[in-house]
């Protein structure tokens, strides 16, 4: 605890200074006038090497040529050239006792300022942010007249606008196996991560929660030696608010903040999360073992992250009111690599697709390949914008994209009708008393005085409001309210609903589906009464039939004399465990990953797998304001990819637990090539094809739906062979992107060699081949991680293509490494993806199954 409080004290400079620039930014207006003047955010890279790629060179050459460079003299470093980065490396040392040369770094934010100043002499200009360990550059405020001169002077490599960017448990460690499994290998969930640092970027997190607490346990827990990052103080974020478990947290906004859409009052220039979406990722990844999980007075069960002794890292980049930009977001990558996180998480995507040449080359996913090459694994949420092909928002080979499936456990409450129809519902809530059938009756059909509500009065058939009710009427009766899209859009609440209907004393409330709603999964609502929600329209049509044909009506005037349908309600709050999960979640993101805006086909298999996503329990901030249902809960029920990546961070982090010196790429391997294919019964896992009944139009996923497969935390830890890729594998793929040597340079600072290199080519743990022009050659290099191992090789060829694998048998020492080499012929003409695999098997019991894909097909002609 003294450490964290000492560093929150460290933390009151750096924020003063935030604020006064902030201040600076905000006074007479600028925040606003910027856009008025047609100015915009404009994010700027320099040529000279950052502090990172400074550090290779200084571990590679010495201090001489560091000091040197330091004091002059530009250009990057080498960064194309073979052996230039350790850190990247399967075996390589831990990257943690480095030196930091910070002189450096304050040397680069020196020639930024200056540069600003001689180009933009005399003119009104506004400096963001600086950045100077992954990347060499700065967020700036300017006309594009301006950006313009900045793009011709020769210390600039890029200048791109800046762009918006948005948000894409209890039972989910016992559907992973973790207790039985990958945890009683890091000896139990009490040191499971222990010593791993995983930083998370998203909307900050509430620190009072238990989830993140240090003291539930007496033995010792330091922070990590090698991280260095510091925890900020501010009115709503007070010193102390870091400890053991939460080693540090800032906040990113100036880009916001210059845009005049920064809400002071609820977005909170802070680390403090006041929607709720950080604070429940942070949870799911590394939150505390054995939490209780009590929701509107129901227990849940308790709770856990994926690597609940490893420590958390927040870096409060979105926010509630407008998502977040990705200078904000660049920044906090920035920072959380300086400060030597080991896993970074984003549950975000970019708002559309990246413009130029290919969908790599942006601020957010260069600033990426920076923290791979610092040797810290990332992953990222594969986007909640499927299930069309090519809805891919995760592009990037170097980045780890996660998609969602559902697991087996559902919470279904039931509506018995007065007819004997039953019809599922969604509500976390109780049923109603005994065996009883109780009166249903119609919010409009209540109203005081028997007065009749004007069409445009939405609320009272959503019952929002209580004082136009007959409580009289309503008295030991169900309620029935209206679901209309005002309550996914945030103008209606459930909550408000359950107040209305305990303020008339109903005995229950039944929500109908609006059919207006339509491709909106409704989650499990909770509810401190009996009832539930219909979330399919085609069912609340049945129902709606049913009620309007038991009302008694006086055949003169029409009013309504007596209301004869009834119900009961059967209660949700006992999980029900099937065995078809996983399956693919409809709104999960799906390949072939877009090579670029045009749409082509990248070499890249996307997403890498799938992991839990559906009905996820997590933490849920105090100040929580994302999902109004579950305002101030401690623990929400969430959907989405952005719930999916942070229980793969969590599984990295065990990973990097038991491996520490583990590439990125080695951990990805890991996790890849370990995956399950089947679902429960041991049938392929399906995927959710359709919004609308999703489950009725489901098929057997491909490798575009689910990637590798379903992570499989336990056999992730022991892979046998992995496959491994570096930097240099990397830089080498996007100087073969044809025309790409310009803006390589402009990213990394290095100039490309000559290249053919496609994404087949990378050492990937698949293979995708958008387009297979007769024949092509692929190889893959495996390492073995275990003990000697004799491997047989055997495949699948995807449909319209014949394969030949050499060798089909090899015997690997450990550490060693065995190419393998894919000949592959296309057979017929096709422009449909087809599907196979190849599958390594030891005689010690290790497998490594890769998916391979194959897109169009142009076979020889006759």
């Amino acid at each position: 605890m003294g450490v964290a409080r000492r560093e929150a004290h460290r933390a009151a400079a750096a924020t003063f200074l935030y604020a006064v620039m902030v201040l600076g930014v905000l006074a007479g207006g600028a925040g606003v006038r910027a856009f008025e003047d047609g100015t915009a955010v404009y994010i700027v890279t320099m040529k000279q090497s950052p502090v990172f790629h400074r550090r290779l060179n200084l571990e590679k050459f010495g201090n001489s040529r560091v000091t040197k460079a330091a004091g002059g003299g530009g250009g990057g470093g080498g960064g194309g050239e073979a052996g230039d980065t350790p850190s990247t490396s399967v075996l390589r040392k831990p990257r943690h006792g480095s030196p930091k040369p910070m002189n450096y770094g304050s040397y680069l934010i020196r020639l930024q300022n200056l540069l600003l100043k001689r180009t933009l002499r005399g003119e009104h200009y506004i400096k963001l942010y600086s950045y100077r360990y992954l990347v060499n550059g700065f967020a700036v405020v300017i006309t594009p007249q301006q950006a313009d001169r900045l793009s011709r002077r020769k210390e600039v490599a890029n200048v791109m606008l800046d762009y918006s960017v948005r948000t894409a448990t209890t039972h989910t460690p016992e559907f992973l196996e973790l207790p039985q499994g990958a945890w009683i290998q890091e000896g139990g969930p009490q040191f499971a991560g222990q010593g791993v640092v995983v930083g998370l970027i998203d909307t900050g997190i509430d620190p009072t929660h238990p989830s993140f607490a240090d003291d539930l346990s007496t033995d010792n827990y330091p922070v990590p030696a090698h991280y260095s990052g510091i925890c900020e103080v501010t009115n709503d974020f007070p010193s102390g608010s870091c400890n053991r478990k939460l080693v540090g947290a800032r906040h990113f906004a100036a880009s916001a903040i210059t845009r005049g859409v920064f809400n002071a009052s609820q977005d909170l220039a802070s680390p403090s999360d006041s929607d709720g979406h950080g604070t429940h990722t942070a949870s799911i990844a590394a939150g505390n073992h054995g939490i209780p999980v009590v929701v509107a007075g129901h227990q849940f069960g308790n709770a856990s992250g994926m690597a609940p002794r490893a420590h958390i890292a927040v870096y409060k980049a979105l926010y509630k009111s407008f998502g977040g930009f990705a200078a904000d977001v660049v920044a906090a990558i920035d920072q959380a690599a300086e400060d030597n996180v080991d896993i970074i998480s984003l549950s975000i995507t970019p708002n559309r697709r990246p413009p130029g040449l290919a969908t790599f080359f942006n601020p957010i996913d260069m600033a990426l390949l920076s923290a791979v090459k610092a040797g810290i694994f990332v992953v990222q949420a594969a986007g909640n914008t499927g299930p069309s092909p090519k809805s891919m928002s995760s592009y990037s080979p170097w980045i780890f994209t996660v998609g969602a499936s559902a697991h087996d456990r559902v919470y279904n409450n039931y509506v018995v009708l007065g007819n004997n129809l039953t019809i599922q519902g969604v509500g976390l809530a109780s049923g109603t008393d005994g065996d009883c059938m109780y009166t249903l009756i119609a919010a409009p059909h209540a109203l005081k005085n028997n007065t009749s509500s004007s069409p445009t009065e939405l609320s009272l058939g959503e019952c929002q409001d209580s004082s136009r009710l007959d409580a009289d009427l309503i008295k030991g009766k169900i309620l029935v309210c209206s679901y209309s899209i005002r309550f996914v859009l945030g103008l209606s609440s459930v909550k408000q609903a359950l107040d209305t209907a305990n303020n008339v004393s109903a005995a229950a409330v039944i929500f109908y589906l609006d059919p207006f709603v339509l491709g909106f999964q409704l989650n499990p609502t909770p509810m401190r009464m009996p009832g539930l929600i219909i979330p399919s329209s085609d069912d609340s049509k049945v129902f709606l039939t049913y009620y309007n044909d038991s009302l008694v009506r006086d055949e003169t005037s029409g009013q309504i004399v007596s209301f004869g349908g009834v119900a009961k309600i059967l209660g949700g709050l006992n999980p029900i465990y099937g065995n078809s999960a996983p399956k693919v979640m409809f709104y999960s993101a799906r390949g072939p990953d877009p090579e670029d805006n045009s749409l082509s086909n990248a070499d890249i298999l996307k997403p890498n797998l799938i992991a839990p996503g559906s009905s996820i329990w997590g933490a849920w901030s105090s100040l929580g304001l994302d999902s109004a249902e579950f305002a101030g809960e401690s623990f929400a029920m969430l959907s989405g990819t952005s719930m999916a990546a942070p229980h793969v961070a969590g599984l990295a982090a065990l990973i990097k637990q038991k491996f520490p010196s583990f590439s990125p790429a080695a951990i990805a391997s890991a996790l890849s090539t370990t995956t399950t294919l089947s679902d429960r019964q041991g049938k392929p896992i399906m995927a959710q094809r359709t919004y609308s009944n999703p489950d009725s139009t489901q098929s057997p996923a491909t490798a575009f739906d689910m990637g590798n497969g379903f992570v499989n935390a336990t056999a992730a830890l022991d892979p046998g062979i992995i496959f491994d890729c570096s930097y240099n594998d990397f830089f080498s793929f996007l100087c073969g992107i044809n025309g790409s040597s310009p803006v390589v340079m402009n990213y990394t600072g290095n100039s490309c060699a000559a290249s053919t290199m496609t994404g087949a080519d990378l050492n990937l743990p698949s293979i995708t081949i958008a387009v297979l022009n007769q024949t092509r050659t692929i190889t893959r290099t495996v390492t073995n991680v275990a003990a000697d191992e004799s491997y047989t090789v055997s495949y699948s060829a995807p449909y319209g293509t014949v394969v030949s694998v050499t060798p089909t048998q090899f015997v690997i020492p450990s550490r060693q490494k065995q190419l393998v080499t894919f000949v592959v012929n296309a057979a017929m003409n096709s422009s449909t993806a087809s599907f196979g695999n190849v599958g390594f098997y030891g005689d010690k019991g290790h497998q490594a199954i890769i998916p391979f894909s194959v897109i169009t097909k142009v076979a020889y002609s006759s």
